[in-house]
């Protein structure tokens, strides 16, 4: 979704912002950082701008009464209109990043803002405006020749340019909107520590596009089969594992996702269909996230999905059975004798 062959970056200013709840101060720079050497703007294109690759979630800058109210909002549409402020703003934005850092296990660190011309994202070359966050620092050793052998030193507080800790980009495209934004944000010692990046300081609201529907009816479904259908049937594990594997396999083979066709097809059973219906709209109302009973199925959601999507029986500790297709190959049963649960499985040949 996100390409950058083509991109360049054109300012960047680094500041440091520490945490409130820590007694810790924020620290503004004077002036953008000089990029003269090529190597260093090469480098960090790479830190900032690779692991957006494969990001396929794209989200809108939100407020709840006014979307001019929102800090990063108004930030960058002054950007947007006034490049010969990119500094200043950047300062402001450091800020108000310093100014919701107040959970304290939110770690200090530096904050990159840069203005980068010629990203693309969904096939649209645009100017973006990158804010990143280094929290992380590692050390590193250094091995070099001296006098006919090696010497050998060591680093400490170094960036490891393969490992973004958090990050967004902001595309001036789609204002009316919030703009499309796509984030990073892979540290977080607690819940709350690690929200505040998302909701406290973009404020994002994710797009209801065709990845996001087909990623939440699918989620919402795994949630029904193993958490609500306890309530209204009595369900083996085989049996809930064959439903997850039916719906799947839906996703997988069609193109278009309608709601009568696959409650049809994958549950079968009515009033089962029926509560499931009811589960998707009290997760509508409670995220205010409505999902069309009819959109084109994302290949890239369903992906996603199939990783989280268990297919594997845990029998104690000592078997694990995967179970990917025909479920009345496998009966469950009890031995008497042994005064244990055992399941009996049907094959033609080993593999």
């Amino acid at each position: 979704m996100i390409t950058s062959f083509e991109a360049f970056l054109d300012t960047l200013s680094v500041h440091h912002v520490g945490n409130q709840a820590q007694d810790e101060m924020y620290s503004l720079s004077d002036e953008p950082l000089d990029l003269k050497d090529e190597m260093i703007p090469r480098l960090l294109m790479q830190y900032f701008l690779t692991p957006f690759e494969k990001t396929n979630e794209v989200y809108h800058l939100m407020h709840h009464s006014d979307i001019n109210l929102n800090e990063i909002y108004s930030f960058a549409t002054q950007i947007f209109e006034d490049n010969e402020r990119f500094h200043e703003l950047s300062q402001q934005i450091a800020k108000h990043l310093y100014s919701v850092s107040n959970h304290p296990k939110i770690k200090p660190g530096e904050v990159y803002i840069g203005l980068f011309n010629q990203v693309q994202i969904e096939g649209e070359l645009l100017d973006a405006i990158g804010i990143f966050k280094s929290e992380t620092k590692e050390t590193y050793l250094k091995v070099y020749p001296d006098k006919g052998g090696y010497k050998m030193d060591y680093e400490e507080n170094g960036i490891n340019i393969n490992k973004l800790d958090k990050g967004c980009l902001i595309f001036n495209t789609a204002k009316e909107e919030g703009y499309k934004v796509v984030v990073i944000d892979k540290t977080g010692n607690s819940q709350e520590a690690a929200v505040y990046w998302k909701d406290d300081f973009l404020q994002l609201k994710i797009r209801n596009d065709n990845f996001n529907q087909t990623a939440n009816t699918l989620s919402i479904y795994k949630n029904f089969v193993t958490q609500k259908l306890d309530d209204d049937f009595e369900m083996s594990k085989a049996d809930k594992i064959d439903l997850l594997n039916r719906s799947m396999k839906y996703f997988k083979e069609k193109e278009t996702f309608d709601m009568d066709e696959f409650a049809g097809e994958v549950i079968g059973n009515e009033q089962a269909i029926e509560s499931f219906k009811n589960y998707k709209q009290q997760y509508e109302e409670e995220f205010e996230t409505p999902i069309a009973n009819s959109f084109e199925i994302s290949t890239n959601a369903v992906k996603k999905q199939a990783r989280v999507y268990k297919s594997v029986l845990k029998l104690d500790r000592n078997f694990h059975i995967y179970i990917h297709g025909d479920k009345e190959l496998i009966e469950k049963g009890f031995d008497d004798d042994k005064a244990m649960n055992y399941y009996k499985v049907y094959f033609k040949e080993e593999q």
